[in-house]
């Protein structure tokens, strides 16, 4: 947020996004080879017009800066460099006098490299998001269908580059040094690095003359595996000089010499997205191995929080709405970046026209709906809903016009049905019960953000119903107590998977009898198969602790999470089967090397720990209401913090007492049959019987 009365610089919304989601989402390499994402990347708008109106008491000099070029007019009228009426100063800024009275200004910025952004300072003349942006579409189509034209303005967009030397395009992440833990002689010329842990950054060799070849890896196995290992650079310079690589994830990194090649030392710059401690979640409970699966849990997300959530900080390096959705939920829990949440939602959406679903994938469609409602409850911006509603719209448009006769959603040959990577076989052919469960949730989603900015828009919220019943009615076996998998080509597919019916629970579509069911005949049945992928293991826990299953939970985290940990894990992994040995854990996709040991979706019991063992989560937009349901499960004590938008909540428990704080919000403490409310800035203590 900028600061109250201070100038900042303006853009058109979503444009900054746009271009730095180009730049972070084509960083991939493979083997030294530049690996673009497989889906349409947009491009910001190389022209945009920004005006404002003001009332000035007496004349006001302003002073006005521009990524590029631009031009300036008040009341209409161009103002001209040639003719003195903007004087030239250093470093491309113009200083302006505006005479006193009523005047509309209106500056056009071009940029084919960065998105046009303007910065402009005066006493009163300041450029905020009170400013109005256009790129100058000459038609526009309301959500009611009206058409509005030419030139449509919305608020500009803004952040924090409250400084006239600090313009959009030089946005950065922060970095420190780190050395290696320990290095070891592997041949004559060839030299093993271990930084100790998973890290992320900038590789610097020290007074490097001659060439090295650089092998990366997140285990040692794949560093000193030449011919196999993801990542490698070959860096060279006939001059003495300190090279810095590109950035990379790695643990281990083995250096080897060509002939002549000479280096002193080696280091790396850790680049990291920097957070506020003083307002960040925090677990501690009686058993280590828990504590130590949160602290890694957390180490996990800090590495995949760049300049937008990333899915694995080797493999993939880009922003995935099916991992994005679940970093956001344990974001609240861990460090409540919004601005990283807004960033993702606005880079997945890109621009209109719609061409195909969001990373080609429906599933990834319909969590980025959920996705901005889910910002919009734990922050209470609707700013943001008002924002996107739009981008929207047009997406479910596109969503909408490729329904099948009954209004459900089946693949198309262009789409990918993700659900998940499975070991067992799956047919994702025909209408997926579990794509219909997201979907309903897609069009709730609409229904909702309508109602929250007054737009009449009711057919999504009979949409969501019809297709709820038709999804009932399709897939729920009365017999079996299960949703089926699918419908092919007409055809009942029978087979029981825990995808349909675990989201069924998690999003309130099974009635409690019917929950019950689900829970004896599907997710707590040993015949039907294991999900082994830490991305569904977050739904599947999220599950049993809806029905209540805290003490089976912790088991399930001590036997999944701890055992990457007992396998040495220092982040947590895209995938992990138990049954495993040896290098066989860091393969993946046919590659020796191919999974990677950093993988956001990883980080899941950041969130469970959070919202179910301490109990908290908002019942109304931005932590106005919210509650807590603490629950040790076989824990003796256990404490921490869940920030929220403007303060922190803090819980405590053991087996005789429960002690909540809270700096905000009117919270509701339940336990077993008792309640008790909490105000803010009042220690609540419950005695347990």
């Amino acid at each position: 947020m900028q600061a109250e009365n201070k100038a900042t610089w303006i853009w058109y919304p979503g444009d900054f996004e746009v271009w730095l989601g180009n730049i972070f989402n084509n960083r991939r390499t493979e083997r030294g080879a530049m690996f673009p994402p497989f889906w349409k990347q947009d491009s910001h708008y190389v022209t945009v017009e920004f005006s404002k109106a003001f009332t000035l008491d007496h004349e006001e000099t302003i002073t006005i800066a521009a990524e590029d070029q631009f031009n300036f007019a008040i009341d209409g009228k161009l103002q001209s460099v040639a003719t003195g009426a903007i004087r030239c100063m250093e470093n491309n800024t113009f200083t302006f006098t505006v005479p006193q009275g009523q005047h509309k200004l209106n500056l056009k910025v071009w940029n084919q490299a960065t998105p046009p952004a303007l910065f402009i300072d005066g006493k009163t003349i300041k450029t905020d998001s009170t400013w109005l942006a256009t790129y100058e579409d000459k038609l526009w189509i309301d959500e009611n269908g009206v058409a509005h034209g030419s030139g449509i303005y919305v608020p500009a967009a803004s952040w924090n580059f409250d400084s006239i030397d600090t313009p959009p395009s030089l946005y950065h992440l922060e970095c420190e040094e780190l050395r290696p833990v320990c290095s070891k002689s592997i041949t004559t010329n060839g030299t093993l690095y271990d930084f100790g842990k998973e890290t992320f950054g900038y590789l610097t060799v020290k007074n490097l003359q001659g060439t090295v070849n650089v092998y990366y890896g997140e285990s040692r196995e794949e560093a000193l595996d030449k011919d196999h290992c993801e990542t490698l650079d070959r860096l060279e310079n006939t001059e003495p000089w300190d090279y810095i690589a590109e950035s990379k994830a790695f643990r281990f990194v083995y250096i080897e010499k060509e002939a002549g090649a000479t280096y002193d030392d080696v280091s790396m710059d850790y680049e990291f997205s920097p957070h506020d401690m003083t307002h960040s979640g925090s677990f501690r409970c009686s058993d280590e191995e828990i504590n130590k699966i949160w602290e890694v849990g957390a180490y996990t997300m800090d590495l995949t929080t760049r300049e937008f959530f990333m899915d694995g900080i080797k493999r993939d390096r880009w922003t995935w709405s099916g991992d994005a959705i679940q970093s956001y939920l344990m974001n609240y829990y861990l460090r409540f970046d919004t601005e990283c949440v807004k960033r993702t939602i606005r880079q997945l959406r890109g621009k209109d026209p719609v061409t195909a679903h969001v990373n080609t994938i429906m599933d990834y469609t319909f969590y980025w709906f959920k996705s901005v409602l889910d910002y919009y409850q734990y922050t209470g911006d609707a700013d943001f809903v008002r924002e996107m509603w739009p981008r929207m719209v047009t997406l479910m448009d596109y969503v909408l016009s490729r329904t099948n006769s009954e209004g459900m959603a089946e693949g198309q040959p262009d789409d990918w049905i993700f659900v998940d990577w499975v070991d067992f076989p799956m047919h994702k052919r025909g209408i997926l019960c579990f794509e219909q469960i997201l979907f309903c949730k897609a069009l709730e989603t609409m229904a909702l953000c309508a109602k929250l900015l007054g737009i009449n828009k009711s057919d999504y919220r009979i949409k969501a119903e019809e297709l709820r019943n038709k999804v009932r009615q399709t897939f729920w076996s009365y017999e079996q107590k299960a949703y089926y998998h699918a419908l092919e080509d007409g055809v009942l597919n029978k087979q029981i998977t825990k995808f349909p019916n675990m989201f069924a629970i998690i999003y309130g579509y099974a009635y409690e009898e019917q929950r019950q069911e689900i829970m004896k005949s599907v997710m707590l049945n040993p015949d039907i198969d294991p999900i082994t992928t830490p991305y569904m293991r977050f739904y599947e826990l999220e599950a049993l602790c809806i029905d209540g299953l805290h003490t089976q939970v912790l088991q399930e985290m001590r036997d999944y999470w701890g055992g990457m940990l007992r396998e040495g894990a220092t982040s947590f992994w895209e995938k992990y089967v138990p049954s495993e040995q040896g290098t066989q854990h860091l393969a993946m996709y046919g590659r020796p090397y191919g999974k990677s040991l950093c993988h956001a979706w990883g980080a899941s019991p950041v969130y469970l720990l959070g919202k179910y063992y301490l109990g908290v989560k908002p019942t109304k937009p931005g932590y106005e209401e919210y509650e807590v349901r603490p629950a040790l499960g076989d824990l003796e004590w256990m404490k921490g913090d869940v920030p929220t938008p403007h303060g922190m909540i803090h819980v405590e428990m053991d087996k005789k007492h429960i002690k909540i704080r809270a700096t905000e919000g009117r919270g509701t403490l339940y336990y077993k049959d008792q309640q008790v409310d909490i105000k803010p800035n009042q220690e609540v203590v419950l005695t347990l019987s």
